[in-house]
């Protein structure tokens, strides 16, 4: 299908912040294609279904713009927008037979008897459906009743159809045969899908185009072979399919260092820069240990039908890799990768920034807890007169009332531990990724901050930590 390059809509500059504070969206841009099918793709709570409900009307935005067809409609209702929404759970009526709930919505705009049908015949065709009219909602499975759903929102010949996560209470075998049924409606139909997933597989398969989101933000925006062959980060990395990522530096001209081994790679970067090398499992070659630029021991074989899983060990890193052949635990082997099989990211700079307050005696507090230092110690110059105020250094009052310190410190300076009331603040895991000799945490807090942390150890999602930050570890800078 081919797909119009008319923008159907954008989403401009768009921030939902709750009543509590929770920023479920931030600085969000987007547009989409009319006739497009694009995906949000990202974990829970990452603002992909309240970014949906927004443009269905049932949110609004704390600011930003939502345009449809080049009209504002952020503060429309949902019931004059062209869009219909299928959800999760289907939201059919029960009392009513399946040619009832789909002629529901054209009953409400009092259309004759006639069109009604004449439309609930042709969507009944097009879920494949026919047949079924007089038969009750309780007695269809639970792929007819997302059917019924489907053909309920088709009917009313909507602009726009969203889908948030209408697959997810269908069992597997189901769900991928519902994601071509949906795919091949959304080329007959010819209308623009927009679709809601935590599913990477499901949004491989069906999008033409899919938004990664983590946090509230976009990640990255693409094709599937785009975000899959080039993720533009490690949560992508991590998020979309498997990935080995690691730590490395280049060493010249497509030649990088990681994984205790040098790779000749494709992506051009400037020698010494620190970056994260990426790497899928099933683009490790397994040959003898002499043969292979790194070597390891097999620390773990798994059988997945159409290929073995394998875990080598190669001093503090593992390498997953997914081949035809197996192998044994216990056995060495040696790895080799294909230059245009290792993605090259520049590392990011995953520096945690807080600010911290003043007190009366000049002494730093951040979440209700002192900081074992001072404002003088930390700010070069600052200086404690006779009469109690504090000077900086070019001789200014610093009035502790309209000063705050920024705090920064470097996510593997940050320990975690399970005696939550021994940390500065606390939170719980909303995210990890596995970066060969580490994990990267994500830590959620009740504060409008969330923390990154470098740790060896495995820990589980959700757990709740308590976060230890040195003050030898950290660096201040004075904000007025």
């Amino acid at each position: 299908m081919s797909i119009s390059k008319e923008h159907i809509i954008e989403l401009k500059n768009i921030t939902k912040t709750f009543e509590d504070g929770f920023n479920a969206v931030s600085d969000f841009n987007l547009y989409v294609r009319k006739g497009e099918f694009i995906t949000f793709l990202g974990p829970s709570g990452c603002g992909k279904t309240t970014t949906l409900r927004m443009i269905a009307g049932f949110e609004t935005p704390t600011t930003g713009e939502i345009l449809l067809n080049g009209k504002n409609i952020a503060a429309l209702p949902p019931y004059e927008r062209p869009i219909n929404t299928v959800f999760q759970r289907y939201a059919l009526f029960p009392h009513m037979n399946v040619y009832e709930n789909i002629a529901f919505g054209l009953r409400q705009k009092k259309l004759s008897e006639d069109i009604i049908e004449k439309k609930v015949k042709k969507v009944l065709d097009l879920v494949d459906l026919e047949g079924f009219e007089k038969r009750r909602i309780p007695t269809l499975s639970g792929g007819q009743q997302q059917r019924v759903a489907i053909a309920r929102a088709l009917v009313n010949e909507p602009e726009i159809l969203l889908l948030d996560e209408p697959l997810g209470a269908l069992d597997l075998k189901m769900r991928k045969e519902m994601q071509l049924e949906l795919k091949q409606m959304h080329d007959d139909l010819g209308i623009t899908f927009i679709y809601v997933t935590h599913d990477q597989e499901e949004a491989l398969t069906m999008s033409d185009t899919i938004v990664v989101m983590a946090e509230g933000r976009i990640q990255q925006i693409g094709t599937p072979e785009d975000i899959y062959n080039e993720p533009k980060n490690a949560f992508v990395a991590d998020f979309i399919g498997e990935s080995n990522l690691f730590n490395g530096i280049m060493t010249g001209p497509l030649r990088a260092r990681f994984c205790g081994g040098e790779f000749e790679c494709v992506d051009d970067v400037e020698k010494g820069t620190h970056i994260t090398a990426v790497i899928r499992p099933e683009d490790v070659i397994l040959t003898p240990p002499e043969e292979g630029i790194i070597r390891g021991r097999v620390i773990s074989v798994i059988f997945k039908g159409i290929h073995y899983e394998i875990t080598v060990q190669t001093g503090k890193n593992e390498m997953v890799i997914q081949s035809v052949n197996t192998a044994a635990v216990g056995d060495y082997v040696g790895m080799r990768v294909d230059p245009d099989n290792i993605h090259i990211m520049i590392a990011e700079d995953n520096t945690n920034y807080f600010l911290a307050d003043i007190n009366s005696d000049f002494r730093l507090e951040f979440n209700g807890k002192l900081l074992d230092t001072s404002v003088t110690k930390i700010i070069r110059g600052s200086s404690r007169q006779p009469d109690g105020t504090l000077l900086d250094a070019s001789g200014d009052v610093i009035d502790p009332a309209r000063t705050r310190i920024m705090v920064a410190i470097r996510p593997q300076e940050i320990t975690m531990t399970d005696h939550v009331e021994d940390g500065l603040v606390d939170g719980y895991i909303s995210n990890l990724i596995y970066k060969g000799d580490h994990y990267s945490y994500v830590i959620r807090t009740e504060l409008e901050q969330d923390f990154i942390v470098d740790d060896e150890y495995l820990w589980n999602m959700d757990d709740h930590v308590g976060l230890i930050m040195p003050v030898e570890k950290m660096t201040f800078t004075l904000k007025k």
